[in-house]
């Protein structure tokens, strides 16, 4: 079994590692909220729908005023769950429309890591950049490697870099991802 530290929680790791709907929610709500806060939130979407694990078929037919309390329940699960919550929902809908509710199918046939890059951007709430992060925490840290997985994940799929989540093995490479992060942050500024 794959072993994360993206949550920097066990619980919530151990879901992410067992769990694709969840690893994939997880990077769907990594934006505009620490890394360690945006992956632990579907173990707490879990918890709060009572279950085990998060089903795409379920959260997709949830009413969505009452997914919307509960990702806006103390503490949130997001800084925007209003949004973030029908991001989420959408997400779920879309699987369950394409993949039978199943997000391991997105890469369980995939050819080469182009078409893998390709279904991936075509999921709500996932651009370019959103889609090459998860493909290369998928063949850094699930194994998933199709012919051409690093070159289409571009500069996130670089071996030995510290750039995304896909990076992140533990606390000391989630300083060096945040470090480079902060940096990139000031270069752009300065050239801005």
């Amino acid at each position: 079994m794959v072993e994360l530290r993206l949550a920097q929680d066990p619980e919530a790791d151990a879901l992410l590692a067992r769990s694709p709907l969840a690893a994939l929610t997880g990077m769907l709500l990594d934006q505009q909220v620490p890394m360690e806060r945006a992956f632990g939130g579907p173990l707490t979407i879990a918890r709060r729908m009572e279950a085990a694990d998060l089903d795409a078929h379920e959260i997709a037919a949830c009413d969505p005023e009452r997914f919307a309390a509960l990702m806006a329940r103390t503490p949130a699960v997001h800084r925007y769950p209003g949004s973030m919550g029908k991001r989420v929902q959408q997400l779920c809908a879309y699987l369950v429309e394409h993949y039978d509710g199943d997000a391991s199918a997105i890469w369980a046939d995939v050819p080469d890591g182009r078409t893998l890059l390709r279904r991936l951007n075509e999921l709500p709430g996932f651009g370019k950049q959103k889609a090459q992060i998860f493909l290369a925490l998928l063949g850094k840290q699930f194994g998933v490697t199709p012919e051409g997985w690093r070159e289409a994940a571009g500069a996130y799929g670089e071996e030995g870099s510290h750039r995304s989540v896909a990076d992140i093995t533990g606390p000391e490479s989630l300083v060096k991802v945040r470090e480079f992060k902060k940096a990139a942050k000031a270069a752009a500024k300065s050239q801005g």
